[in-house]
């Protein structure tokens, strides 16, 4: 065992598991702000990281970043390395305000956010941390946030995360049954004037030459994918819908409105590119797709449930100046 004492300094970003014995002058410390000095340099969200993983152990067992330390415990501290301190962003603590602040609804079950576009919804393909690393660490006392289903970067709009594994699975068995209503709005090129437009039409994903991984209808080797559009309001170039999802495959929303050849405006993937200029003339910088409202049976009080997130300033402003 290693004491700690003077002579045992806080090293920054240990190669190798270490283990340490509390003396009398750091009993009653947190065991995150001993580690969040112990282990100087490394950011606040990898250190909260790996106490709720269990990576960090006292006296052998899990600990919460509350526990109070007491002379004698034995702390196991896991290798830390530089690379894990560079794959938290620097805007990080920005992203964690913008996204408390994004809250719509909450309880001890669930969460509901308006995520931000922007924002993954997780991280991977070159981003360290997306919204639900992000809630984890704002919520380090929570033993499990996850994300019920998944919104387009560029997507805003609501978003559900269930705190418990039986909400969860609670959830997933709505979503299989089609019991969880999500209601989209899009600002489509061209007018359209019909008052319900159903798309069936099957999408297959792939990858091209470049690399880039892109979703496209294919009759023959595609997934059933249903969407239904309901024209709400129309402008000189463009029309504001509704959107209901039948189904939920990847990109849907976007490779349907193309299929109708009404593309998403701001779309960089599948849209027009004149028609976004136009846009982006009139202060459009993002694609205009947003998760308006879902509508669910609450899993554990049985409540219908219909959180509703606003648009964005720049989307309500950008409607302001086509109207």
């Amino acid at each position: 065992m290693c004491p700690l004492s003077k002579s045992n300094q806080p090293q920054k970003n240990p190669a190798k598991v270490q283990h340490l014995t509390i003396d009398d002058a750091h009993a009653g410390q947190r065991i995150d702000n001993f580690l969040l000095t112990f282990l100087k340099g490394v950011p606040k969200t990898h250190i909260y990281r790996i106490i709720r993983k269990g990576e960090v152990r006292v006296n052998k067992g899990r600990i919460k970043p509350v526990y109070k330390l007491a002379a004698g415990d034995v702390i196991r501290v896991p290798p830390v390395r530089v690379s894990d301190a560079k794959n938290v962003p620097d805007n990080f603590e920005g992203q964690m305000l913008r996204l408390k602040n994004s809250i719509i609804y909450e309880d001890k079950a669930l969460i509901v956010i308006n995520k931000p576009s922007g924002i993954a919804v997780h991280g991977g393909s070159g981003i360290s941390l997306g919204v639900i690393e992000t809630l984890r660490e704002m919520y380090p006392l929570e033993k499990r946030l996850e994300l019920v289903h998944r919104l387009d970067r560029d997507t805003s709009g609501c978003l559900l995360i269930a705190k418990k594994a039986s909400v969860l699975k609670a959830f997933h068995m709505m979503l299989q049954n089609n019991q969880i209503q999500k209601t989209y709005v899009a600002l489509l090129k061209g007018q359209l004037t019909e008052k319900e437009i159903r798309v069936n039409a099957p999408l297959r994903k792939f990858v091209t030459k470049s690399g880039e991984r892109m979703v496209r209808v294919d009759k023959n080797e595609g997934k059933v994918a249903e969407t239904l559009i309901y024209p709400k309001q129309a402008f000189d170039q463009s029309s504001l819908v509704d959107i209901k999802l039948i189904t939920g495959r990847t990109h849907q929303i976007r490779v349907h409105s193309l299929h109708l050849h009404h593309p998403i405006a701001g779309d960089d993937k599948y849209g027009d590119p004149d028609f976004n200029a136009a846009m982006r003339k009139l202060g459009l910088k993002r694609l205009f797709l947003h998760a308006r409202s879902l509508r669910f049976e609450h899993p554990q009080t049985g409540e219908i449930m219909n959180p509703i997130a606003p648009l964005d300033n720049q989307l309500t402003e950008l409607l302001h100046k086509l109207g």
